[in-house]
């Protein structure tokens, strides 16, 4: 880059962030009249800056902005490989296929095998396994931690059981050593759906770096945006191979974007029926997609990056009024408790009205909407009972419950939370406390 175009840029970037200061400051918030949000972007004229650095440079597929924020995220979390994907859907959908490779040998996940997991959750941690044909073993939560009920792991095991994929619900970490140890005494695969916990860590490790792989998500919301965008992370250097291979066309050639015969051998090899020497960067060894992310998301996400410590300590804080707050409430309401041993980056504050409360959960969610603190269920609540499972649920098929869903249900009719995300001011917590207390008044 020339200094004359250095300098363009600076003066571009002088000027963006005087447009910043001047039309993106948000209004104060007025109780009773603003909305209190669940989630939302928290950012300044940095991530501004970067998405229009990446502008200036007009490459609008993966690269420098891409390399380097896989980068800085590896660090953070202390895992070796991270890959960019364009969402946590995404993600998830990835680090499934990675082990349906038949580079795994026995290890390989096959259609009709097995895949334990919960069904209170988000659907797309669930969907890969459908979508491939492989089958999902539901098994039910516990309360108030609202993860998987350990207990039931070893009742959901059969002879085609190849994988747990589990995410950590809202933050809050799963009992990673009960689950890793099931996993390691069966030979099992463990992906972490880590998108509502990046930055929760369990037993002084981040959560998404326990298993073989592990997931994030950037949709705004969560808890670092890059409007859309997700990672895929490993220790594991072949599956690190195998996640940009199904993200990338399904390729066998790993040379970044606008790079060439990085091997060596680009057209010196026989792959499968191909002539001897075939194009290496147009042989493909699995079935795959383009799932890559852009320059300009990753741009926003490394300036999210830089802020992402504060950001978790911003929810750790909010979660921890709430919780404190609210737990007067705590006869007529099931309120959170963190996981043993875990130190939660919450997402969210879950509520469960008890069956005796003398109030429906609609009741409360209604004069809270009404009152403009935005609430959300916890997800699908129970996944099975959705019209998208009706044809397996007459059928029979498609998918296995191991025990009951007991806590899963309650979830579905008694469940829902509130936000704790970092834009959250004192006067926004204290107007969703005097909320809840105007309820019970």
């Amino acid at each position: 880059m020339t200094n004359q175009e250095i300098k363009a840029r600076k003066e571009i970037f002088k000027k963006v962030s005087a447009y910043y200061k001047k039309f993106h400051q948000k209004p104060a918030f007025r109780p009773g009249e603003s909305f209190v949000n669940y989630g939302g972007r928290v950012y300044d004229d940095k991530e501004l800056i970067n998405l229009t650095d990446t502008a200036l440079d007009f490459w609008l597929t993966s690269g420098r902005y891409c390399a380097e924020f896989e980068k800085q995220l590896g660090q953070y979390l202390g895992v070796k490989f991270v890959s960019l994907v364009n969402s946590g859907s995404s993600a998830n959908l990835i680090a499934f296929m990675a082990l349906t490779s038949p580079k795994l040998g026995a290890r390989q996940v096959r259609p009709g095998d097995e895949v334990i997991t919960v069904a209170a959750g988000f659907p797309t941690t669930v969907t890969p396994v459908i979508q491939y044909g492989a089958v999902p073993v539901f098994v039910d939560v516990e309360l108030p931690s609202y993860n998987v009920n350990c207990s039931m792991l070893e009742k959901a095991l059969s002879r085609k059981t190849k994988a747990v994929m589990l995410a950590h619900t809202l933050g809050n970490p799963f009992d990673i050593a009960k689950v890793k140890s099931f996993c390691d005494k069966h030979g099992l695969w463990l992906i972490e759906d880590n998108c509502d916990a990046l930055g929760s860590k369990y037993a002084g490790k981040f959560t998404g770096t326990h298993g073989h792989i592990g997931t994030s998500s950037f949709y705004p919301p969560h808890h670092m945006t890059m409007g859309e965008g997700g990672a895929v992370y490993t220790n594991d250097p072949l599956l690190k191979r195998l996640i940009e291979s199904f993200r990338d066309w399904g390729r066998d050639c790993w040379c970044p974007s606008g790079k060439d015969n990085t091997c060596h051998n680009r057209f010196t090899r026989q792959y499968g029926e191909l002539p001897l020497g075939y194009d290496h960067k147009y042989v493909y060894s699995h079935f795959g997609y383009n799932l890559k992310a852009t320059e300009m998301q990753a741009a926003i996400g490394l300036a999210q990056l830089k802020k992402f410590p504060s950001f978790v300590e911003a929810r750790k804080k909010n979660w921890a009024y709430l919780r404190k707050e609210l737990g007067k409430y705590s006869k007529k309401l099931i309120l959170p408790e963190p996981t043993a041993k875990s130190d939660p980056s919450w997402f969210g504050f879950l509520v469960t009205v008890r069956e005796d409360a003398g109030f429906t959960r609609d009741a409360l969610v209604t004069h809270l909407e009404t009152n403009k603190v935005q609430t959300r269920m916890l997800f699908a609540g129970n996944l099975i009972k959705h019209p998208c499972f009706d044809a397996m649920r007459k059928s029979g098929k498609g998918y296995r419950v191991a025990g009951e869903l007991k806590n899963t249900d309650a979830i579905l009719h008694r469940t829902f939370w509130i936000g704790v995300y970092p834009g959250m001011t004192s006067a926004m917590l204290n107007y969703i406390v005097n909320t809840f207390g105007d309820f019970f008044d």
